[in-house]
This record gives C-alpha cells, sequence and structure tokens, in this order.
C-alpha cells in the first residue's frame, strides 16, 4: 500500500499573530487550538446534478476526508468554517445520510463554529456546533467576506468568498495554484483571505480586480503545493491572459483540472 505524502505546513506570522498554512488550504492557529477553513460548498455536486450538469457525487465525501485528515494530523480542538461551508441551504438535506452521521460525529468532537455565508445562509445549524454570522476573537476578526470598515479592536481580518488562486509561469508555463492571500487592507488593518477547501471549489485569479482591491498596493499569497507552501509577493503573479476577441475572463473561476474540473461565474462566490 503506498503511503500518504508528508506534507509540511508553512508559518504564517501576521497581523500579531502565528499561524500555520496547511498545503490542503486549512490556516492552523495553535494559539487558540484552532483550525480554519473557508469554502467547504457541500453538495455542489448534486445542486448541479439538479441543473442537468452530471458529476460525480462525491464531493461532499472527500471534503470531509480531508478536513477529519488535517483535524487529526494538528490535534486541533476547535475547527471554525468561514462561510459557504454548503452550497446552498437544501444542501444538508441532500447529504448521503452516512457522510451526515460522519460530519456530525466530526461536528461532536469539535468545538465547531459555522460562519453563514452568502450560499448557506446558517443551512448547517441542524448539524451541531454554534451558527454565528462573524466572530470577533482575540482581536482577530473572522467572517466569510471581507469587510470595508474594521470594527474597534479588530486588528486582522480572516476571511474566504474569493476562492483566490496564484497564477505565475515557471520555465515558460503558466501554473494555477489555490492560495492564501494577504496583506494591508485599505482601511489599515492586516486581511488574510483563506482558498476554498471544498473538492468543487475553483478559484478567482489573485490579481483580478475582485481580489487585488482588497489590498494597499502589494500583497503576498501563500500557494498551495503537493506537500508544502509557497510564499510569493504579487508581483511575480500572473494576470488571467485575454481571451480570442479580447475578453478577459476577470471574474471567471475554473477548477484546476482532472475529473471534477468545471467552470463557474463570478455570481458562484
Amino acid at each position: 500500500m503506498l503511503s500518504a505524502p508528508h506534507r509540511t505546513a508553512l508559518p504564517i506570522g501576521f497581523g500579531g499573530e502565528s499561524f500555520l498554512a496547511d498545503p490542503s488550504g486549512a490556516l492552523i492557529w495553535p494559539r487558540r487550538n484552532a483550525m480554519l477553513v473557508a469554502d467547504l460548498h457541500f453538495e455542489k455536486g448534486s445542486a448541479y446534478a439538479r441543473k442537468g450538469q452530471l458529476l460525480p457525487p462525491y464531493d461532499s465525501l472527500e471534503t470531509l476526508i480531508r478536513l477529519e485528515e488535517v483535524a487529526a494530523a494538528h490535534r486541533v480542538r476547535r475547527i471554525l468554517c468561514l462561510g459557504d461551508s454548503f452550497h446552498d441551504q437544501g444542501g444538508p438535506a441532500r447529504l448521503d445520510p452516512e457522510d451526515r452521521r460522519r460530519l456530525e460525529r466530526l461536528v461532536a468532537a469539535h468545538d465547531w463554529v459555522w460562519i453563514t455565508g452568502n450560499h448557506d445562509h446558517g443551512a448547517a445549524a441542524g448539524l451541531g456546533g454554534m451558527v454565528v454570522d462573524e466572530l470577533l476573537e482575540a482581536g482577530v476578526a473572522l467572517r466569510h467576506e471581507a469587510a470595508t470598515t474594521a470594527a474597534p479592536g479588530e486588528r486582522l481580518e480572516i476571511s474566504g468568498h474569493f476562492h483566490p488562486k496564484a497564477v505565475l509561469r515557471v520555465r515558460g508555463r503558466r501554473l494555477s495554484r489555490r492560495c492564501f492571500a494577504g496583506g494591508r487592507a485599505p482601511c489599515g488593518r492586516n486581511r488574510l483571505v483563506l482558498p476554498a477547501f471544498g473538492a468543487y471549489t475553483g478559484g478567482l485569479n489573485a490579481l483580478d480586480p475582485a481580489v487585488a482591491r482588497l489590498f494597499a498596493g502589494g500583497f503576498d499569497v501563500w500557494a498551495l503545493g503537493e506537500s508544502t507552501v509557497h510564499r510569493l509577493p504579487s508581483a511575480r503573479l500572473d494576470p488571467d491572459q485575454p481571451r480570442v476577441g479580447g475578453h478577459r475572463p476577470s471574474s471567471g473561476r475554473a477548477a484546476q483540472g482532472g475529473a471534477s474540473s468545471i467552470t463557474i461565474g463570478a455570481d458562484e462566490a
């Protein structure tokens, strides 16, 4: 039997806090014994199937297995989900019964927080854990979508929603990897945007105006590799290329290849 590859999380010192960026896309917060994940989009496959776009119906299970593995590897006590945990409000009802029981066991084993997103609107309330719109903890604001202004006492914001990906050229080839994106926000406080964790989630180029405007000037990305995470300045990234006819896919999202590749529009975020 082949063993799983060794994965190394990268330390991030940011906003006065120390984190670990895991290659899975999870953010580990050791001081709070917590794991943060964003945009799980459970049951996205079944949502697309209802619209006639048939995808293998295993995205929820794959995402759940990865959650279990990362939580066990880092031995976290708390798990905080930063919104869009389900692809829509009907997602919990479409879960396979065994997947639902497995998720409920994972929730029960941790101090679990569901932060509401624009897709799920708190749909996970019946699965255990606590449901909140946002959370301010030790000066760190946790929410689904980045806010324009900082609340009193807020020195760092961590959010999801935008599914950032780093696009860069390596030896003449364009590579695309999900990434964390972090820097100083226009309002003055620090900001970190998490990559999407879900199996069927695409990505938006971190240089797209929708992401770049979240930062005051240049920012850094932490691109997810197979076994580690790589820090890069935004100046190293490659913008989206114009399409034939001059139309630039500035707000499109595309998954990174493989059998589960799908393309979704900006309104899917």
